[in-house]
């Protein structure tokens, strides 16, 4: 015979009431809660998801939507969320929409169909205009490295501008003047912030923009390939790049690469992200690393307060620094 509550409470002289409490999402004392895990354990007892689902309208599910699961960003972010998540009691369904905003939707409207209890988005659409369900149920959103001004949500970002001016301000330092960027959509949050910290950057040290040095791809290996490839023929007197997130920073090392143009000799390079594949090129990669921990941590912890009551606080907008990993990939002019 199946393991019952009361079975639980005679094996931890605690109350019912206590481990219902557990069962559904409550807070309870640490010592308690380790009795009745120990208890679950031994006893075998399973958890009736869709009875507990009904009558506490909670499934303890966080929907998760992201452009691209083979993003390094994204599942270094993933990994850490859930981390958090599962201690709290919480799992998540995780959806990829392929940087596609017709399937962004319809992963979003299948999360909603699914009950999740919150969903967390690195949107595609800048209109946030798919997320309305959840917002019109009350439910809480927490974006990631995007803002939504259209919708009542939670964002955790980079800053973008600064990322940007750290990369630019090292490779002006060393005298270059011609720099390319390799960025995102011009409709994506993180691609326009870091578009305007390049610029900023080389207004601020008197070096004319000359925005055909910038191009626009999306945020793929494949993409940044043939704009880096682009560009290197329309303007070979770019002496220096700045590839503005890691698939890019593949993208144009790879074309480096194939072309036979020697880093830094030739060309000077600062990526983005993944400091084991920085580390493994030769020379040794200068990148800008986003804090991933931080971002994970920092959206798993709003998205558990705001299913544990806090429903009031107005949305918060929390900024995080980046930081660079020095290599040998830039030369002096």
């Amino acid at each position: 015979m199946a393991a019952t509550i009361k079975d639980i409470a005679n094996r931890t002289g605690l109350g019912v009431a206590t481990i219902s409490s557990y069962l559904n999402g409550g807070n309870v004392r640490e010592k308690n809660r380790e009795k009745i895990e120990l208890a679950i354990e031994e006893l075998h007892f399973e958890v009736n998801e869709v009875a507990r689902g009904l009558k506490t309208n909670r499934t303890h599910t966080i929907g998760v939507v992201i452009p691209e699961l083979n993003n390094i960003f994204c599942t270094e972010i993933i990994t850490g969320m859930e981390d958090i998540l599962r201690k709290k009691g919480y799992a998540t369904i995780v959806c990829d929409c392929r940087t596609d905003k017709k399937l962004e939707r319809e992963a979003v409207d299948f999360l909603y169909r699914k009950r999740v209890d919150g969903i967390i988005n690195m949107p595609v659409d800048s209109t946030g205009a798919h997320l309305e369900k959840f917002e019109k149920a009350n439910k809480p959103i927490v974006i990631i490295d995007r803002k939504l001004p259209q919708i009542y949500c939670d964002s955790v970002l980079v800053d973008n501008r600064d990322a940007a001016g750290k990369a630019m301000e090292i490779l002006i330092k060393n005298g270059h003047k011609k720099i390319g960027l390799i960025t995102g959509p011009e409709d994506i949050y993180t691609a326009k912030e870091r578009s305007l910290g390049y610029e900023a950057a080389l207004s601020k040290a008197g070096i004319p923009v000359d925005p055909n040095l910038v191009v626009h791809c999306d945020y793929t290996i494949r993409g940044a390939v043939a704009g880096v490839e682009k560009l290197l023929d329309e303007h070979p007197e770019v002496t220096a790049l700045f590839a503005a997130n890691y698939e890019m920073t593949m993208g144009a090392m790879i074309v480096l690469s194939e072309r036979g143009i020697s880093i830094p000799q030739k060309m000077s390079v600062i990526g983005f992200d993944n400091q084991e594949f920085a580390r493994a090129l030769h020379p040794k990669l200068t990148i800008i690393t986003q804090p991933t921990e931080a971002i994970a941590s920092q959206v798993a912890q709003i998205m558990l307060e705001r299913l544990e009551g806090d429903k009031q606080s107005l949305p918060r907008e929390i900024y995080l620094k980046t930081e660079v990993m020095t290599g040998k990939s830039v030369k002096h002019m």
